[in-house]
């Protein structure tokens, strides 16, 4: 054991000579210290008791939230910064007596100081319930909008094979999204900037503040501002001020309105409403900000009010701006009448009824997550083909250029491949058999998870290359949807199963990856990486699903917003989204919207559009290569600028624009060295603040239903932002033309 110890310190004094060896990307270099200590003890008491605990209340906390009207991630973030202190006071009292000492059992309750490797294996663990399980739409379009049964087992088996089937992608992409120094994962730098605030040691500067004094103040501050648009005057979350000139006029709230209009000049004064739908912006590059910045200018106030006042399809009898399904009378559209008993389409039913209308802009949003898709292939292909081919020649060979991160972590064991391997095949194995146990709740055959699992594995190179370099990612969402409702039509759950295996196992992988670049980046040896990661998947998918099923059979309308009153927080937004898009490719179909039977056609030129707007870029920077500005533009970014709205509204694009272009322009640039020292850690702390008194809020106030009753709390202002304007339609509270 001493030898081996001899051996790493030797290579541990021999690699830190490279210190001064810049990494490829400036921001890594700004952030990443280039140093590591092997000797730092990881799996301890500490990190297990703790990692465990901020995984479950995170899971619990986050799918409780999950089906509320303002939807509340609270990020791991939040126990990255809450685990402190109580790391450090576990490390002062508990006892510190050796167990089995000398033994390959030895085992210590208290390893010495609470480290900074302990405390990124924890936030890995935290990471696991940061958010939600995608699969927990299924359970809630089957029993809360289709009102069919799903028993539990079957409902618990979907959720935890869509999250670990990533785990087999992951392995098989880490030599080309983890180790390159390219492939540098711009949100991971919020983590590492953290962790370096809460463990410094550092002086304060003259005139100035510690990292962690900053981020204390920003959290405080953060927290205490909340109560504002949490509580006090909530109309600050969407700040519409144009409506207010002509309280009136349908066209000016159509144009005012952050959450149901346009959002021109709208802006949200709430951090929630900043970093919720597109992540922090400050994490996100200045490059990638621009692209989604003018993908939105031009997809929100150029296409989409020509082709709504040009009345394409006859928009102008639908709002400017929804997600919900209508009828030809601009009537919502009453599903459960168009569902037979076997859980099929009632073509009968619908050919009485008949056709369902899409919203101008939910049309379009398809059309773009068309060409988005074939803009991310030809995007890769094109700017990153030549790099993928020589990257796969020398994955396997160990004396390639590498950066002085993967040289510092050549010092511990990898991960072997068949652990990858056995998870893959035993998962792929249980998802064939819960579908043909299964087959009448889930709907999908054996070669539908075949095929979606092929799917899955083309996309992830290419989608995580986009995520690793530019922090947004293209989802699969739509073409999974819409190559099983041409193949399996009339069949709503197995297409939402179809997505959920093809879109959510490479986003899974992409998250997984990330984790592993987060522990490249701290130095955590990856065989204890992978075991944080899949026993905190584990652990939170059994909570999530847990509590989904709780919630469901506890609330009483949950997500049914004919029978919820107005002001309801349990409308469910997200799930209704994805509910509209099973009717849309499953119950009917995508011949019957899209198709030749459908009236939505030529929404398929956009695959063709797609396509061809990469290569365009490609030749002008072919035709200019001296204008270094060109290959900026990133065509799949800003296609699928808009592809999280709905539920996103404009307020969101708005206004997290302008804080990026603030942060990733402004201070970048003019600013360097206090970009570089506080602007991540000033993200940490307003997300931490925020959800520390969004909690606080509910627990204290919302779960007691104590509001106030005042003009400042009621939302925006725009009610007729969602009005048609069509001459003759009917809708309740709006103006007839």
């Amino acid at each position: 054991m001493a030898s081996t110890f001899e051996v790493e310190e030797s290579r541990s004094v021999s690699e830190e000579v490279n210190e001064t060896e810049e990494c490829p990307v400036k921001q890594v270099e700004f952030t990443v210290p280039k140093t590591d200590d092997p000797t730092m003890p990881i799996l301890t008491f500490r990190m297990w008791f703790l990692g465990v605990v901020s995984c479950v209340l995170l899971s619990f906390v986050n799918q409780f939230f999950w089906y509320r009207t303002q939807p509340l991630s609270v990020t791991s973030i939040s126990a990255q910064i809450a685990v402190v202190p109580i790391g450090h006071f576990m490390a002062r009292t508990l006892p510190t007596r050796v167990f089995f000492k000398d033994t390959r059992l030895e085992f210590s309750l208290n390893r010495g100081p609470f480290n900074i490797k302990e405390h990124v294996l924890i936030t890995i663990f935290a990471n696991s319930g940061a958010g939600t399980v995608y699969a927990t739409h299924i359970l809630s379009a089957v029993k809360l909008m289709y009102k069919r049964k799903l028993s539990f087992l079957p409902a618990l088996l979907v959720m935890l094979t869509t999250q670990v089937l990533g785990f087999g992608w992951a392995g098989l992409f880490r030599k080309f999204l983890v180790e390159p120094g390219e492939m540098w994962w711009p949100s991971n730098l919020v983590q590492v900037s953290l962790f370096s605030a809460l463990h410094e040691k550092d002086k304060r500067p003259k005139g100035g503040t510690t990292r962690t004094q900053f981020f204390l103040l920003v959290l405080i501050s953060g927290l205490a501002y909340y109560v504002l648009p949490g509580y006090l005057f909530s109309m600050l979350t969407s700040f519409s001020w144009l409506c207010w000139l002509a309280p009136k006029s349908i066209l000016v709230q159509q144009l005012g309105s952050g959450l149901k209009g346009l959002g021109i000049a709208a802006f949200g004064f709430d951090w929630s409403t900043i970093s919720s739908y597109l992540g922090s912006p400050l994490a996100s590059p200045w490059f990638a900000t621009a692209n989604i910045a003018v993908g939105f200018l031009i997809i929100m106030y150029v296409m989409t009010p020509i082709t709504y006042w040009l009345n394409a399809y006859d928009a102008k009898k639908f709002p400017i701006f929804s997600s919900k399904l209508f009828m030809g009378n601009g009537s919502v559209y009453d599903i459960s009448s168009i569902v037979d008993s076997n859980f099929h389409l009632d073509r009968n039913a619908y050919s009485k009824k008949g056709p369902i209308h899409l919203s101008t802009f939910f049309a379009m949003t398809y059309g773009l997550g068309f060409a988005t898709l074939s803009a991310t292939i030809v995007h890769v292909m094109l700017f990153h083909g030549r790099e993928i081919w020589m990257q796969s020649k020398k994955a396997f060979v160990d004396n390639k250029k590498i950066d002085i991160h993967t040289r510092l972590m050549r010092r511990y064991k990898s991960v072997p491949m068949w652990w990858f391997h056995i998870i893959l095949v035993v998962n792929i194995a249980l998802i064939i058999f819960s579908c043909e146990y299964y087959i009448e709740s889930l709907q999908l055959p054996w070669w539908g998870v075949l095929l979606a699992c092929a799917i899955s594995i083309f996309f992830t190179l290419p989608i995580g290359i986009i995520a690793a370099t530019t922090n947004q990612a293209p989802g699969l969402n739509i073409i999974t949807e819409y190559i099983i409702g041409y193949m399996y039509p009339e069949r709503p759950v197995a297409n939402m199963c179809f997505k959920v295996y093809g879109y959510i196992s490479m986003t899974q992988a992409l998250t997984f990856l990330q984790d592993f670049k987060l522990g490249h980046y701290m130095k955590i040896p990856p065989r204890t990486m992978f075991m944080a990661q899949v026993v905190g998947t584990i652990v939170s998918v059994i909570v999530y699903t847990i509590t989904a099923w709780w919630l469901m059979g506890t609330i009483p309308d949950l997500c049914d917003t004919s029978k919820l009153p107005p002001d309801s927080p349990w409308t469910c937004p997200m799930d209704n989204v994805f509910y509209d898009a099973s009717v849309i490719w499953g119950l009917l179909g995508p011949r019957r919207i899209f198709g030749d039977l459908g009236e939505y056609s030529n929404v398929n030129w956009f695959f063709l559009g797609g396509a061809i707007a990469p290569l365009l870029v490609w030749l002008a920077h072919k035709a200019f290569p001296s204008q270094t500005w060109i290959p900026l533009i990133h065509m799949p970014i800003l296609l699928g600028a808009t592809s999280m709205m709905p539920p996103a509204t404009a307020v969101n694009f708005t206004s997290w624009i302008i804080v990026g272009f603030l942060s990733g322009f402004v201070a970048y640039r003019y600013r360097p060295e206090w970009w570089k020292r506080y602007n991540y850690v000033l993200s940490g702390g307003l997300d931490a603040g925020t959800a520390f008194m969004t909690i606080l809020l509910f627990l204290s106030l919302g779960s007691y239903n104590i509001s106030l009753n005042w003009w400042g709390n009621n939302l925006e202002g725009c009610p007729l932002a969602s009005c048609p304007t069509a001459k003759g339609i009917v809708v309740k509270g709006c103006p007839v033309h």
